[in-house]
């Protein structure tokens, strides 16, 4: 007894296939769009981080919603706390620093790692993209043996969105674990989304000069000169003061 082939099977799962494949299509072509580019203006040790999104156009829904970025800077560049403090009360950058009491003075083998939730604002000359700005510094290095420059790498800005009275496509974003405010009030939290299909993640190097050990010998003289002589300097200038007497320098 020959056994029959039912021909319906493999027509049902090439069926099966094709659908979930253009299921699968559908879901990329509503998600496509999504992306975001960082770029570093100025040159030396001040910088600034500037992060652009352009999210996928599916409707006006951007226009009730509040959208960041996320960025991780590792320990080698910092934002200054106080400098952003200032942007802030002039409506300039809003940002929300992870951990907030930053060292500005520690160097970059004692500092830590830091976390930004940029606040981007809507760019004027494209309804579905944001951009803002954001200045970095770079901290001071160990001296190297032969290069003089270290880089340092900024990894890609996350997209993340939070939205109070617009729904999201289930299939574009997921719930982020982020307790960060949707506006500046640190009191009112909110549920932020991230995107579940974005672009490959592009590094930014930034080069940060360094000091050469060869030259350790020949700075630590010259620092003790300068200092020798500005020592004798402010000293002359303090003697020959109307307060002080040559005695009572001598003494």
């Amino acid at each position: 007894v020959s056994a029959r082939r039912r021909p319906g099977l493999p027509r049902r799962a090439l069926g099966a296939a094709t659908h979930l494949f253009c299921a699968v299509s559908d879901v990329q072509a509503a998600c496509r769009g999504s992306a975001v580019s960082q770029e570093l203006l100025k040159e030396g040790f001040h910088r600034e981080l500037l992060v652009k999104m352009e999210l996928n156009g599916t409707g006006q829904w951007t226009e009730g919603c509040t959208v960041a970025a996320r960025t991780h800077l590792p320990r080698g560049v910092y934002v200054d706390p106080y400098e952003l403090a200032s942007l802030q009360q002039n409506n300039v950058t809003k940002a929300v620093l992870i951990p907030d009491d930053v060292d500005v003075e520690a160097p970059e083998y004692s500092a830590t790692d830091l976390t930004v939730l940029l606040y981007l604002q809507p760019d004027p000359h494209c309804w579905h993209c944001f951009r803002t700005a954001l200045p970095v510094h770079g901290r001071y290095h160990r001296p190297a043996e032969n290069s003089e420059d270290v880089l340092v790498v900024l990894k890609s800005a996350e997209i993340l969105v939070c939205c109070c009275d617009e729904h999201l496509l289930p299939e574009c974003w997921q719930p982020a674990e982020v307790e960060f405010p949707c506006s500046g009030n640190k009191d009112h939290l909110c549920q932020w989304y991230n995107a579940t299909h974005q672009p490959e993640y592009e590094e930014l190097i930034l080069q940060i000069p360094v000091g050469l050990t060869q030259y350790a010998f020949l700075v630590c003289v010259m620092t003790l000169l300068a200092t020798i002589l500005s020592s004798s300097l402010i000293l002359v200038a303090v003697c020959k003061s109307e307060d002080f007497s040559l005695v009572t320098c001598l003494e």
